[in-house]
């Protein structure tokens, strides 16, 4: 069953309904008058159902998606009918009309839209199959930028005769940057464990920039039982750096902000902006990537914007806070957890 608490599959209800509502409207009209007529009784009746609707199907939803399919569908659709008939009755009595072949055609098409709706939605969680979803998210995963791979073990070489132990441990940050991008895409990560690697990322950058690369990491108000999907942060720093600082010859500051703000989670990364240095087709790139990774995780929950103000690039993401399920108590004692 879908997840009706989610913002996109509120709208594609809201949506469908109004659609079929005013398609049955448009077929049984004689004329512009009579349709505006009809429109406006079918809103009326319509829009009450259609809210009750979704609000018993938002509270309910954890459950629904407890159940097998049939279960969850017999349940929608009995829903959707007992709400249907007390609005009928209701109608009946402010009006004082009798209750007869009205209630059964009510029934009717609202079971017919329901079952409509419910059938969309299975064809569009099937077109986001947790197949189909890891493939995408493994080509999107491919195009994060390289660059800095070459860079960094340039900067990397220049410090094995000078400061071998300093250079083993760029290798040890680069092996587990990339170990991450080589990960499982479909799982979720501990936001703990995207900090990590942003600040591996910028360990490494830091060797080759050195002064000029100042992070300002403002981490008080990240949740530490927070998880969100894998490299949606790294590749942001990464475009800060490569846009905001590379073309500077003077120190420039990038800004990490994590918060969480009540059930959201708000990430902000800012970096000097100059009209002279811009790459846009690759900053491009990156951002669409990553928002096309957000929608494949969050569908419209999520969203991602990019601005400039002034002479400061604001790359910002805000996506739905979910904690980290608890540990299993049957885990072996010896397990190590990872994100």
């Amino acid at each position: 069953m879908p997840d009706f608490r989610n913002l996109g599959v509120i709208a594609r209800v809201l949506v469908g309904v109004h659609l079929l509502a005013f398609g049955a409207v448009l077929a049984a009209a004689s004329g512009w008058d009579d349709l505006l007529e009809r429109l406006m009784r079918a809103a009326g009746f319509v829009e009450p159902i259609l809210l009750a609707s979704l609000l018993a199907l938002v509270v309910l939803s954890p459950l629904l998606m407890r159940v097998r399919y049939l279960a969850g569908v017999g349940a929608v659709l009995g829903l959707v009918l007992v709400i249907t008939a007390l609005a009928q009755h209701g109608v009946a009595r402010v009006y004082g009309v009798p209750v007869g072949d009205e209630l059964l055609q009510a029934l009717l098409l609202a079971g017919i839209a329901t079952l409509m709706l419910l059938g969309y939605l299975r064809l569009a969680t099937k077109a986001y199959s947790p197949a189909l979803a890891e493939a995408r998210l493994q080509a999107l995963q491919a195009r994060i930028r390289p660059h800095f791979l070459f860079n960094s073990l340039n900067a990397v070489l220049s410090l094995i005769r000078r400061d071998p132990v300093r250079a083993e441990r760029a290798l040890e940050d680069l092996a587990d940057l990339f170990r991450t991008l080589m990960s499982d895409a479909r799982q979720f990560v501990h936001l703990a464990d995207e900090i990590a690697l942003l600040e591996r990322y910028a360990s490494i950058e830091q060797l080759r920039l050195g002064e000029r690369l100042r992070i300002v990491w403002e981490l008080d108000a990240a949740p530490a039982d927070a998880i969100l999907p894998p490299l949606v942060l790294q590749p942001l720093l990464e475009n800060a750096v490569y846009h905001g600082v590379e073309p500077s010859t003077e120190p420039a500051e990038v800004v990490v902000r994590i918060a969480q703000r009540g059930n959201r989670l708000h990430v902000l990364i800012e970096n000097p902006y100059s009209e002279q240095h811009v790459h846009h087709a690759g900053n491009r790139m990156a951002i669409e990537n990553i928002r096309e990774r957000l929608m494949l995780f969050f569908d419209a929950e999520a969203r991602l914007e990019a601005r400039t103000e002034g002479k400061r690039y604001i790359a910002e993401i805000v996506m739905p806070y979910r904690p980290a399920p608890k540990p299993s108590r049957t885990a072996p004692a010896g397990a190590r957890q990872r994100g």
